[in-house]
């Protein structure tokens, strides 16, 4: 990871990889809120980079979607 990376720049590619596996599950945002019971404007806002999200939710995400928290968390 690159150190230089800024918050925002670190949140932008974070939701970049919530997205892609929301979309490889064929989740829409609205389907993929109703099961994490969270707002449809509160993930868009975590695909667009514009929240940041507490570890235990990401963890709830990733079991959500059934993929491993590295998969999301991950950013070159």
């Amino acid at each position: 990871m690159n150190l230089d990376m800024t918050k925002e720049e670190l949140l932008k590619k974070f939701g970049l990889n919530v997205k892609f596996a929301r979309m490889k599950k064929g989740l829409t945002q609205e389907q993929l809120s109703e099961i994490m019971n969270i707002h449809p404007t509160y993930l868009a806002r975590i695909e667009t980079g514009r929240i940041n999200m507490s570890l235990g939710k990401v963890l709830e995400l990733a079991k959500v979607l059934r993929v491993d928290i590295n998969k999301l968390l991950y950013i070159e």
